[in-house]
């Protein structure tokens, strides 16, 4: 992809699941890609099997490290890292607070950090990994649902704030993924989730066809746009909907708060 090329990329939680694969997809096209992971191990064996540069640490205070490794500004910028914390209201507050600060608040600190050099040179590319979960909910996960609704309106604000001034931004919205944090969902992710599972590499690929036509939404399970478009014509009918996706989870011995 012409428009990847030579391009400085830094993907957040890219030690596995779709932050490898995207770190994976931009390296293949060209890209000098910084992979980022909380893990070291794991962002180091990432960045070695793609030739790329391995930064560990928090997805919150990547972006001066990335700079400085890289020798220069950066392109594109895949906020990915996140959190799958479950429960509802009962959940701790640290449960809630990690939630906030990987999900929503990584985000607004790499904005913080990127904006000022991208509106300077006017062009810049955001990507934010978001969920099916950001643009409706998902049974069992309060926290998660919460803060993913979070991520997906701050990806949206700097899209209708930003892009008249050549910033581009993407919210990927996937369903279930072939991931560890899948496998961790436990039953609510086997009931609404592993049966529609897509790779991670679907996902890159949804990526990159969203990029090459300038889409802000990026849906690697197509059937999301038809959710999402039910859920605002007819919020009753749709919630009697999860409704009962939640009490087929309580009928199995999970979802109950």
């Amino acid at each position: 992809m012409e428009a990847v090329r030579d391009k400085t990329v830094v993907v957040t939680g890219a030690g596995g699941g779709i932050g490898a694969a995207l770190a994976r997809r931009f390296a293949a096209e060209g890209a000098r890609v910084v992979v980022n992971d909380l893990d070291a191990a794991k962002a180091a064996k990432t960045a070695e099997e793609i030739g790329a540069l391995a930064v560990a640490g928090d997805a919150s205070a990547v972006v001066p490290a990335a700079r400085e490794a890289l020798g220069g500004g950066i392109d594109i910028f895949c906020a990915n890292a996140g959190v799958g914390t479950g429960g509802g209201p009962e959940a701790s507050e640290e449960d809630w607070t990690l939630a906030w600060d990987v999900n929503v608040m990584a985000h607004v600190r790499a904005a913080r950090e990127l904006l000022p050099e991208w509106l300077e040179r006017g062009s810049g590319r955001f990507v934010s990994t978001v969920s099916a979960a950001g643009l409706l909910t998902m049974v069992a996960a309060a926290p998660y649902s919460v803060t993913k609704h979070g991520a997906y309106a701050f990806a949206e604000w700097l899209s209708l704030t930003y892009r008249h001034r050549g910033i581009d931004v993407h919210a990927i919205c996937p369903q279930g993924v072939r991931t560890d944090m899948l496998a961790a969902t436990g039953a609510a992710g086997d009931l609404v989730l592993t049966p529609t599972a897509v790779e991670p590499e679907d996902v890159a690929d949804a990526l990159f066809a969203a990029m090459d036509e300038g889409r802000f939404l990026v849906l690697p399970h197509p059937e999301v746009a038809d959710y999402y478009t039910a859920r605002a014509a007819d919020p009753d009918r749709w919630l009697r909907g999860m409704n009962h996706l939640q009490r087929k989870l309580e009928e199995t011995g999970g979802g109950r708060s």
